[in-house]
């Protein structure tokens, strides 16, 4: 199989579509309606559904469990929604099957990135390297480093990041109380 080179100027959704091409698969991204977009006060809901969505299907991707963010009321889902730092989602037809935000503590010169995840149907698309390289450049444009955590054992997740720059610290922590699960940070390396 022939190395097919990223062109800059090609979008990713023009490079997946090459791609297929090239493997035989009749996939024509074009005739799908697909939108990053960021997350205002009026998107809760779909954060809310997206969240519960991904707490569901990955747990332990994630240091919040399934119950703890169904008991949270409309109001937190409200606040989420319109926080200062983005949270992204990519809607694919009409449905959300992705999502990532960003978020810098007060007084911090570095952000953190959270809540990467794509549903299963969705994966393979480009929708996670689109969304943490929209992420990234948000932070880069207000000069904050950048930094997030990846649970052990989710290579895939793990090998995005490190194509994406990011190298590990060397911190672990526990991926919350009571859990023999650790995360490791990464930090993006300028």
């Amino acid at each position: 199989m022939p190395v097919i080179r990223a062109d800059p100027h090609l979008g990713i959704h023009r490079l997946v579509e090459i791609w297929w091409q090239y493997a035989g698969v009749a996939a024509n991204l074009d005739a799908m309606n697909v939108e990053v977009r960021t997350i205002t006060a009026d998107d809760w809901s779909l954060l809310r559904h997206l969240s519960l969505r991904a707490l569901a299907d990955s747990p332990d991707a994630f240091r919040t469990t399934l119950a703890e963010a169904e008991a949270h009321p409309e109001h937190f889902w409200q606040q989420r929604a319109k926080g200062s730092a983005p949270i992204l989602v990519t809607v694919e037809d009409g449905r959300g099957v992705a999502m990532g935000g960003a978020f810098t503590p007060p007084d911090s010169a570095v952000a953190d990135i959270w809540g990467m995840w794509t549903a299963p149907e969705a994966r393979g698309h480009g929708y996670a390297a689109e969304i943490l390289t929209d992420l990234v450049n948000w932070c880069r444009d207000r000069d904050l480093g950048v930094r997030l955590h990846v649970t052990e054992g989710n290579e895939p997740a793990r090998r995005l990041y490190v194509a994406h720059g990011f190298k590990p610290t060397g911190m672990w922590e526990p991926l919350r109380e009571g859990s023999a699960l650790r995360v490791e940070e990464l930090q993006l390396v300028k």
